[in-house]
């Protein structure tokens, strides 16, 4: 009865540890997971009105490739979690709003990079480029 009683009580001790584990991957230490929104359907030309300007979030970088391939797109929180660092297919569009990012573009030609909901300057093909991205105010 004892061993029954150990093998409950060590079984119950593996599963708690694992779910600890695994909030802690995915929760900063800061309590609250990240707000992203990653959409990879492609871009159809139709914009939705928000339904007010008060509830409408913009992203703090919003990120569309234009190429058929986009080469390695890194998004990063300075010193933190590597929040997207993949190629990235025609269309698909990535939006973050964490206060502060790092981005890294592999070809900063192929892709359409708005800051805060205004358009970043396209830049030249082939091209690296890294910039930092905050949220104003």
């Amino acid at each position: 009865m004892a061993r029954l009683a150990l093998t409950v009580l060590a079984a119950g001790a593996v599963v708690t540890l694992l779910v600890i584990g695994g909030r802690a991957l995915l929760v900063p230490p800061g309590g609250q997971p990240p707000e992203r929104e990653r959409a990879s359907a492609p871009a159809t030309g139709l914009a939705t009105a928000p339904a007010s300007d008060a509830t409408a979030r913009v992203p703090t970088v919003r990120i569309e490739c234009l190429a058929e391939t986009c080469p390695v797109v890194t998004v990063r929180v300075p010193g933190g979690d590597v929040l997207h660092h993949h190629e990235m297919a025609r269309g698909e569009e990535l939006n973050y709003f964490e206060p502060e990012l790092d981005v890294v573009l592999s070809d900063a030609g192929t892709v359409r990079v708005t800051e805060n909901g205004k358009p970043r300057e396209q830049g030249d093909a082939g091209k690296r480029e890294a910039f930092t991205v905050r949220e104003p105010g």
